[in-house]
Parts: C-alpha cells; structure tokens; sequence
C-alpha cells in the first residue's frame, strides 16, 4: 500500500488509545477520550505532513440538520446531536459557523411529490424550523431561486471543518495527548493479554503498543482492514466530487443554501450551491468514479489503484445498475456548459460565464459486494480494534457525536 508505509516507534505502557488519522473525526474521537478519567495517554497518527488534508479539508463546510436519513438509522440520529454538538464547539471556539440556511427547491410538478416525502421524512427526524414554500414565497429566502414548491431548512448552517480540526488537535495536545503528522501505518494487529490488559501492536517495521485502537483512516480504510487481516468489504470506491465557484461579483445570487430535490433511484444528491464561510460560493459537487485513492485532478491516475476498485465486484455491480447516471456526470464533468445548465433549473439566472474552477474534493464511498452503495455510517469492532468502515456525508456535521458513538466501544 502506497501511503501507509511506516509507524514511528514507541513502546510504553502509558499508550492508553492510538487513533489512526488526523481527520476531523480521528480528532474529534481524541478529544472526547483525552478528556475522559479513564487516565492514560492518546497518540493521534495521521500520515500527512498536515492534520486534514483530505476529506475534511475538501468538502462543502455544511452542517447538516438531517433532512435526507432514514429515520431510525445512526446518520439520522448522529446528525441531529452532532449539529447542536458542532454548533456549541464552534461558538465556545470561535471557529466560523453560521447559520445561513437551505432550500431544497421542486423546478417541477412532477418532483413536488418527492419533495413531500422528503419533508415527511425531516419531520420524522425533528428537523427544527421546517417550513414548506410554495414558488412565489421562494424568493423571500433566494432571491433568484425560481421553482414550484421549496422546502426551507433554517438551521442548516456552514462552517469551518479544517478550523474545527485544528482546534481539536490543539484540546488533544493540551490535555497531554500527542498528535503525530508524517506518520503513516502499514497495518495492525492483536498482540494480546498481558497482567489482564490487552494490547494491539501497530506493526510496520516499528512499533507502537496501545491498549485500543480507533482507525478513522478514510480513503485507505479498506486497504488498512485488509492488510491487517480484517474482512474485506465494504470496499471504499473514490468518488471524485468537482467543483465550480462563482465568479468575484456574483456571489449575490445565492445567499445561502441550494438544493435540488433529490432522486431516490440515484446515489448522491446532485449539484447545489453551496455559500462558504469566507463568503464564496461553491456549484456542485458532480460525481466521477476517481482514477486514484486521492485522485483530486482529472490527470492523477494510479493504476495499482484503480485496478484494485474496478476488480472489485461490488464496483462493476454499482457500474451497471447506475451506468446512466454515471454517464451523465461523466459528460458534465467536461461540459461545463451541461454542469451549470442542471443548476439553471432553479437558479435561470447563472450563466457558465459566471463559475471559475474551484477545488474538487474525493468522497470515500463504502460498496457492497452486491455493489450496493453503503448509506449508513459504518463501524466494526474486531478484538480492541475500533474500525470506521463507511463515514461519508454527513461525517464532518456529525463527527462529535460518531466520537462519542466510538468512545463508547473503547471504554465500555
């Protein structure tokens, strides 16, 4: 495996949890354990030279309030505790957010259906302060939104996920915690009981030996399973997500959050627009199978990579039953003039003069070996071992509360 290729050396028996990755959620599941009375030290390892450098740094920056989950299911019920969990961290932080909201906008009759059943299952979520537009009252919220029906979301806000991040590292550090960047991992194994203790060696080479251990590793957690003898699905499939961004003097057509309604038959949501923090506005994300792990560029190809997604069974399985689609995304990932006509539907007013290149982000997609797309977060526990196997959107959004989830397998 190209990117793990080494573990710095330690052995103490002061180790008391290492967490594999330096993302927003390795760092949030830190922070909750460093502050727990369970005494003993916590070692973050995370392979880049800096903390967030993957999915936490390369996606929208949207909190989330739940609209889309399935009721009942953990995205439903972790995205709810980690808004307000999100919400309060920021504030007492100072970390950017704000509370700008979203609509999700019906161009048609024929989606004011699906926009019911979306509303329906916010509701089941207790998603606060929905309210139901019908088209004229669309333009109190966006201006230049032009539909048939909305659904307004007013507590969706946006913030600062790589700001987050740091301040965590930073509560990681302070609390006698240590956070190591530059230190990738090859693989992990049980290295059994000693005085009644158990142990997992972190083997690469060299050694570090901890009583638990929690892999957030994103993109490579898979391979990281795998080579440490776990079973080998769900398998992680990249999902290049690129994004456009409006033009300097254009950033009034949007003030917050817009979205299409969503078409249960297909995986992602498709492209919105999406205002930052720094107060630009992103169009997007499309969804284009990505040629590398951290293939972020059209010209990154690495074909050790590629091949192992497509042998995967589960990835020809997804290929073929969503192939339409996917050709579709493919053609507007180089027509520009086809990406910004689907956010004409409810934005008439953009034009692609209008959007300049942003960056593109990679989505760690989990797929089934049927070649279902894995929609609920994921985790698996083997001996002391902590596994995140599936935590895509709404990750960030929920990323306190999925560390609690995990804190609970560690010290319980």
């Amino acid at each position: 495996m190209r990117s793990w290729s080494h573990v710095v050396a330690i052995e103490s028996d002061t180790v008391r949890v290492v967490v594999v990755g330096g993302g927003i959620l390795g760092l949030a599941t830190a922070r909750l354990l460093t502050r727990s009375d369970a005494g003993g030290e916590v070692i973050v390892l995370e392979k880049e030279p800096e903390l967030a450098r993957h999915q936490t740094g390369h996606n929208s920056g949207v909190v989330h309030a739940g609209i889309y989950y399935t009721p009942g299911s953990l995205k439903a019920r972790l995205c709810a505790r980690g808004r307000v969990l999100m919400r309060d961290y920021c504030a007492a932080q100072q970390v950017a957010y704000e509370e700008c909201g979203k609509v999700v906008v019906a161009t048609r009759e024929s989606e004011r259906e699906r926009l019911r059943r979306l509303a329906e299952r916010a509701t089941a979520n207790e998603v606060p302060g929905l309210r139901w537009l019908e088209g004229a009252q669309l333009a109190e919220v966006e201006p230049h939104v032009r539909g048939v029906a909305g659904l307004h979301s007013p507590v969706t806000a946006i913030a600062d996920f790589p700001g987050v991040a740091r301040a965590m590292a930073a509560e990681v550090r302070d609390a006698g915690g240590d956070v190591r960047t530059a230190t990738p991992v090859t693989r992990i194994e049980p290295a059994g009981g000693r005085a009644g203790r158990g142990r997992v060696h972190l083997a690469g080479g060299e050694t570090l030996t901890a009583d638990r251990v929690v892999v957030c590793a994103g993109l490579w957690s898979d391979r990281l399973a795998r080579a440490s003898g776990e079973r080998a699905e769900p398998r992680i499939v990249p999902f290049r997500g690129e994004y456009w961004s409006l033009a300097p003097g254009r950033e009034s057509l949007v003030r917050g959050l817009i979205y299409p309604v969503p078409d249960p038959s297909l995986p992602f949501l498709g492209v919105h627009l999406t205002r930052k923090v720094d107060g630009s506005v992103w169009l997007g994300p499309n969804a284009v199978l990505a040629t590398a792990l951290e293939g972020y560029r059209r010209s990154q190809w690495r074909p050790r990579e590629l091949a192992e997604t497509l042998t995967w069974p589960g990835t020809l399985r997804m290929m073929r039953r969503h192939w339409r689609a996917g050709a579709g995304e493919l053609y507007r990932s180089v027509r520009k003039r086809s990406f910004i006509a689907e956010l004409q539907r409810y934005v008439p007013e953009l034009r692609p003069a209008d959007a300049v290149r942003a960056p593109a982000g990679v989505r760690a997609q989990a797929v089934d070996r049927d070649g279902s797309l894995v929609d609920d977060f994921r985790l698996d526990v083997s001996d002391r071992v902590v596994w995140v196997r599936n935590a895509p959107s709404p990750a960030a959004t929920s990323s306190l509360a999925i560390a609690e989830e995990i804190a609970g397998h560690v010290t319980g």
